[in-house]
């Protein structure tokens, strides 16, 4: 039977059904982590699948042997995906996986576990435009209606995998906290892929000379994880991801969302913005451009 109209609710948070079922959701939030397992975490569309392939890279001194032969989803597999429990055990130290839960929900399995967690973060207008662009193609998510429609549910925190502000908010009010966590944005892969991968490989206490460094940056740029079968989702039926309606790796642009947001959009989206990451100081990058157009926001 499909389950691509069944929505599974785990913790007040709807899940796809194609991907999640009670059991594996409950399985992902007792988890028994080792303490040198890696776990990629993620808001949907933040730089998942871009992380997967750095730490691959990173995890094989920039040989893209197994990038290029292993499907992401095999070698970094998703904690809640009701077909991942086989996958893990097959898996060899360190097990590297990914998972989109909220630290509500994995915190306390992760307390007293030295396992090294990477939360990716992406700014969150780039976010909404590109989980809409996905719903258009994802035939295991709900249809998103309009944009405006998908801008009211992403802010009120009604879309599938629950709010992106509670998401984030619960990831790094962590950072102090837990030692052996990263945060790496999506712009920084962007913008500094170099730097990116040094402090994941620093983190990961894998270090790399130069050519090596050279090599991860060279496979996991967008337009060669475009180009690889192994981590652009064409493997998957059409059935589940449709791509004549849209490429999974669409643009791996910063400050796409300006092609998609008027100004009511913008300033809607400000306004919660700034309501919900009350207290909270990050810094955001909208834009892809010079440093000094970067601008910083600051939530009091």
């Amino acid at each position: 039977m499909s389950r691509f109209e069944v929505t599974e609710t785990f913790h007040g948070v709807a899940f796809p059904g194609h991907l999640h079922d009670q059991e594996s959701l409950q399985r992902a939030v007792t988890f028994p982590f080792q303490d040198t397992d890696i776990l990629i975490v993620s808001y949907p569309k933040s730089g998942t699948t871009w992380m997967q392939q750095m730490v691959t890279l990173i995890s094989n001194r920039g040989d893209p042997h197994v990038s290029q032969t292993v499907p992401n989803w095999a070698r970094a597999p998703w904690l809640e995906h009701h077909y991942s429990a086989e996958l893990v055990q097959t898996l060899s130290r360190p097990r590297v996986m990914t998972t989109h839960l909220s630290h509500d929900m994995l915190g306390h399995t992760l307390q007293g576990s030295k396992a090294k967690v990477i939360y990716v973060s992406r700014n969150p207008k780039d976010t909404v435009v590109s989980f809409y662009h996905f719903h258009k193609m994802a035939n295991f998510l709900p249809d998103g209606g309009s944009f405006q429609e998908f801008l009211n549910q992403f802010l009120e925190g009604t879309v599938q995998f629950g709010s992106w502000f509670d998401h984030f908010k619960g990831w790094t009010s962590q950072l102090g906290a837990m030692t052996n966590l990263l945060h790496v944005t999506y712009e920084e892969m962007s913008m500094n892929p170099h730097g990116a991968i040094k402090r994941v490989s620093s983190f990961l206490q894998c270090p790399l000379v130069e050519d090596e460094v050279n090599s991860c940056v060279r496979h996991c740029s967008f337009s060669s994880m475009k180009d690889n079968k192994m981590i652009n989702y064409t493997l998957v039926s059409h059935d589940i991801l449709d791509q004549s309606k849209g490429s999974f790796m669409r643009r791996g642009k910063v400050g796409d969302w300006r092609n998609m947001f008027t100004e009511e959009h913008n300033q809607q989206f400000d306004k919660v913005l700034l309501e919900k990451l009350k207290g909270c100081s990050i810094e955001f990058v909208w834009e892809e451009v010079e440093e000094k157009e970067t601008h910083r926001e600051t939530h009091h």
